[in-house]
């Protein structure tokens, strides 16, 4: 079994490794940005795929990636792993639809509480203690599901008529608009920005560009986070007006 992940600032990638390792697989996960990704995803059976969930949808670089790639998935057996700040309904049954539309079987799929990555929006912010206290609850819902899915009898979080209605109605009927197309929102504080080219690195969209010793954001951000966690400044903003805080998954390991 091997992980398939995207993850805006490593809190999904810390759950899909922790998972593999609690079933016995050690870290043998891939990033779908990596050139050898498909190669890993043809030569397995059984697949763990995991990302954060956005206004209870997939983001939109990971669903362009299943359709673009939509033949690789007949026949493979997946369990789905969404990392939230705190709600998703059926963030794991929105991309479960998608690929068992081209052939997949998906065997379960888990919902996990990780440390909000919003770092421009006031709401689900917790303080360092309370940060490293959910990573360990979660952590024990790892290895409980985990347990389970070796005995047999995978978690089935997202997935189902119940899940389905929550994700529609909590979130998708009035946010879906927000991951149908990638957004042009994206906000450079020149005041701030230094031009150090760390966004433009960290970028999986190749997004942003420094242009005269300051970044430039064009119109296809995934809504990922990575680079307004990451900047040295506090320079890059998407929803809200300032960074309030940055998240750093190391800080709570």
């Amino acid at each position: 079994m091997i992980g398939v992940w995207f993850s805006g600032t490593g809190n999904t990638k810390f759950c899909v490794n922790k998972f593999l390792e609690e079933c016995g697989c050690g870290k043998n996960s891939f990033s779908i940005e990596e050139n050898g990704t498909l190669e890993q995803i043809k030569k397995s059976q059984k697949i763990v795929i995991g990302y954060p969930v956005q206004y209870s949808n997939i983001p939109k670089i990971l669903r362009d990636y299943i359709i673009a790639n939509q033949k690789l998935w007949r026949g493979k057996k997946i369990f789905i792993i969404v990392t939230m700040g705190l709600f998703s309904g059926d963030g794991a049954g929105i991309l479960a639809r998608l690929l068992k539309r081209y052939g997949a079987e998906i065997i379960g799929g888990l919902h996990l509480k990780m440390p909000d990555s919003i770092a421009d929006v006031k709401a689900l912010k917790r303080s360092g203690k309370k940060n490293k206290e959910l990573i360990v609850k979660t952590e024990q819902k790892i290895h409980r599901a985990a347990c389970n899915l070796k005995n047999g009898k995978p978690p089935q979080e997202g997935l189902g008529t119940w899940y389905h209605l929550a994700g529609f109605f909590g979130q998708r009927l009035y946010f879906s608009y927000k991951t149908k197309k990638y957004t042009d929102k994206l906000k450079i504080d020149p005041a701030k920005c230094i031009g150090c080219g760390l966004c433009e690195t960290l970028c999986p969209m190749k997004n942003l560009t420094v242009k005269n010793g300051i970044s430039h954001a064009q119109n296809r951000c995934t809504m990922c986070y990575r680079c307004i966690n990451k900047c040295p400044k506090q320079a890059i903003t998407l929803l809200g007006k300032q960074v309030i805080a940055q998240n750093d998954i190391e800080e709570y390991l």
